[in-house]
């Protein structure tokens, strides 16, 4: 259960500060300032949490770690579970605190939720938009299973993979918001509902397609170690 309630912890705050960061300061931040609060957020619970979760936080990465045979059928489905949940709780205390603004109303800011056509800031459609997230995922997922392979890369696993998440995050913005992360999608889309809970299947597939494909890859191009 602590690693359960670990990734919990770890996927309510990066929800919370990247989809917060978005949606309350996005204008005054800019795409880098986004990604920063994303990437930020998994260096930070990287070295509180990683040690007892693997600080998953994203059940894109759970799923590659099950496909590399480096976690259970048992644990997979709990982090992923625990990782929804804590989407939930991040995206209700950021809803809570933009209603709770006279200067903010959640229709006008959004919670960070990722979208395509209208939704996209360059009109990027469906087709685009899954072809982006599974390229972005399966770079973010490749450096992961790399990083994480090598033990006398732990103590700067956090680093490299909170940067790998930023810039994936630079590119990815202007096209769909960047999800590579199917729980930060979902719980934004179920609470704002409309076009962004419509189009959230793209931002759930996506990902697990980018993962999967990362994942065997990685195991083809790396079978003789």
């Amino acid at each position: 259960m602590k690693k359960y309630l670990c990734e919990f912890i770890g996927t309510a705050v990066l929800v919370l500060f990247g989809c917060g960061s978005a949606a309350i300061a996005g204008g005054a931040l800019g795409t880098l300032g986004i990604a920063l609060a994303f990437g930020l957020s998994i260096v930070a619970m990287a070295y509180v949490i990683g040690n007892v979760s693997g600080c998953h936080i994203n059940p894109a990465v759970s799923l590659a770690m099950l496909i590399s045979k480096k976690m259970s059928v048992k644990d997979f489905i709990g982090y992923v579970v625990s990782q929804v949940l804590g989407a939930f709780a991040g995206a209700g205390l950021l809803y809570y605190m933009i209603s709770s603004s006279s200067a903010l109303t959640v229709a006008t800011a959004g919670l960070g939720a990722n979208g395509f056509g209208d939704a996209s800031s360059v009109g990027l459609s469906m087709v685009g938009a899954i072809i982006v997230e599974v390229i972005l995922t399966f770079v973010f997922i490749y450096t992961i299973l790399g990083v994480t392979s090598d033990d006398s890369k732990s103590s700067i696993a956090g680093v490299v993979i909170g940067l790998t998440l930023t810039f994936v995050h630079i590119m990815g913005i202007p096209l769909t918001g960047t999800s590579v992360n199917p729980a930060r999608s979902l719980a934004p889309a179920v609470l704002l509902g409309g076009q962004a809970l419509s189009q959230v299947w793209v931002f759930i597939v996506a990902p697990f397609v980018g993962s999967a494909l990362a994942a065997l890859t990685f195991k083809g191009l790396n079978s003789d170690k």
